[in-house]
């Protein structure tokens, strides 16, 4: 529709200049902004029909922040994720609510106006902003999905899988560190939990008697903070972004002490037996 107002978000400066004056040509009212900041702040100001953003604005998923701060500010407007990975799909599909479609890069321009005129012209009921939760709410609830995808992860590892366990060995220290991960997210406190230091002891002694080596205990804990990782990031518009920084350095934190206690109790272990 001409004159629809547009905000157009991408921090490669030739994609913005040129896709902006295409987008004009068009008929439509671009507002085009470098980086989030920029972004959130033509948000408040003004009022758009359209949201173009980049999925990786300067950092990798910036563009979830865009798109969720528009949500909350103008639920009605119509929002577009630009990224150069077709296989996007798929974490589209974990974001579907908040999103409507998303252009793949190079973008074809005849496309994207088409996809954005039928988005106008049949625009689908207002979004009702979701709402946030914690970084620890997202990890309790997602406790099943990251250990089946750790358990995943760890079993392609030829040297970790060659050590024969059942699913359950390998597995049943899990929830307690996820448990501990999600208290410390909550409180932040300057010390770790002495509960949860006495498992990760516990889980030290059993991979010791298990047959593993301290680099195979280290890749393990690599592997759990890899898939944190990917949960998150496939959740992040429905996590509270103002908190996103410091309850990932408290998961950092508590993944860190747990495995250093971990690795002197097998330490332990280790000199007892020699």
């Amino acid at each position: 529709m001409p004159g629809s107002r547009l905000l157009f978000v991408d921090d490669e400066p030739s994609i913005r200049l040129t896709l902006t004056e295409i987008l004009r040509h068009e008929g439509f009212d671009v507002t085009a902004c470098a980086t989030v900041p920029e972004a959130i702040e033509a948000i408040n100001k003004s009022k758009f029909d359209v949201l173009i953003s980049d999925l990786n604005v300067g950092e990798p998923g910036d563009g979830f922040t865009v798109v969720s701060a528009m949500r909350r500010m103008q639920p009605e407007v119509i929002t577009f994720i630009l990224t150069g990975y077709p296989d996007f799909e798929s974490a589209l599909k974990a974001i579907r609510n908040q999103v409507d479609d998303y252009i793949t890069k190079p973008a074809d321009v005849r496309s994207m106006v088409e996809a954005i005129r039928k988005r106008l012209d049949n625009p689908r009921a207002v979004h009702v902003p979701m709402p946030t939760k914690r970084v620890s709410e997202v990890l309790v609830q997602k406790k099943k999905r990251i250990i089946s995808d750790w358990y995943e992860l760890v079993m392609q590892d030829p040297d970790i899988a060659a050590i024969k366990l059942t699913r359950t060995d390998r597995v049943n220290h899990l929830p307690i560190i996820l448990d501990a991960i999600a208290e410390r997210i909550e409180n932040h406190p300057e010390e770790p939990n002495p509960e949860a230091m006495k498992a990760a002891a516990k889980h030290g002694g059993t991979r010791f008697r298990q047959g593993y080596s301290i680099p195979q205990m280290v890749q393990e804990a690599r592997l759990l903070q890899r898939v944190i990782s990917q949960v998150l990031q496939a959740h992040l518009l429905v996590i509270d972004i103002s908190m996103l920084i410091p309850d990932m350095v408290a998961i950092g934190e508590a993944l860190a002490s747990q495995l250093e206690e971990s690795i002197r109790a097998y330490q332990s272990k280790e000199r007892r037996v020699a």
